[in-house]
């Protein structure tokens, strides 16, 4: 049952922090390359619309269990001008056969999917031959001191940020699922360190 922080307070909190300035310009450089026939995971509110190349993409699914997102998503939907079905569900079981996408979209979920290798492995294998997994993640940070720091704040972060993981190692997490990473970009972002170590790229079933 949703509480009523996670109904009322963290929608909006996610939206103003994951639509933040910085933020968008990632998802700008991962967005307008999805092609054909996408699978959106973690849709959320809908933050990634903007960006699509309507000239590339023929149909979008959006996948995400946080429901109450749901209504804020097609607004913004509706704002692009894109066709999208929307899926209530989390990612560890995707309800769609084998192949069935050209590109599997993933930004900024990662870190609160609560089994992601299991998610990993469902988009590999609903990536049809030839397919890409786009992605763009904060995650564990090179620096020792900052790996500390994220291990510390993570009780307190993980309960106020609806389950957020700030250091999960995401090329190890893509690895084990058997994908090959063909383009992989790392940097912190401004902002204080724990939180702003990101990776994204492009990988493809190994």
């Amino acid at each position: 049952m949703t509480s009523w922080y996670d109904r009322y307070i963290l929608p909006p909190a996610l939206d103003f922090a994951c639509g933040l300035p910085m933020i968008s310009r990632q998802r700008q450089l991962i967005v307008p390359l999805a092609r054909g026939r996408v699978l959106e995971i973690g849709i959320g509110t809908g933050l990634n619309m903007p960006w699509y190349d309507k000239t590339r993409v023929t149909h979008i699914t959006g996948l995400d269990p946080a429901l109450q997102l749901h209504p804020r998503a097609r607004e913004r939907i509706a704002e692009a001008g894109l066709e999208v079905e929307l899926v209530g569900l989390s990612a560890e079981q995707i309800p769609r056969p084998d192949a069935s996408f050209d590109t599997v979209l993933v930004t900024y979920t990662l870190c609160t999917i609560p089994d992601p290798l299991a998610a990993l492995r469902e988009m590999r294998r609903v990536l049809a031959p030839g397919g890409q997994l786009l992605f763009c993640e904060h995650g564990r940070a090179p620096d020792a001191s900052v790996r500390r720091w994220q291990e510390r704040l993570q009780p307190l972060w993980g309960k106020v940020a609806g389950g957020c993981h700030l250091g999960r190692d995401i090329p190890a997490l893509l690895h084990e699922a058997g994908f090959t990473l063909a383009d992989l970009h790392t940097r912190y972002l401004p902002g204080p360190r724990p939180f702003t170590f990101h990776y994204w790229g492009e990988t493809m079933p190994g």
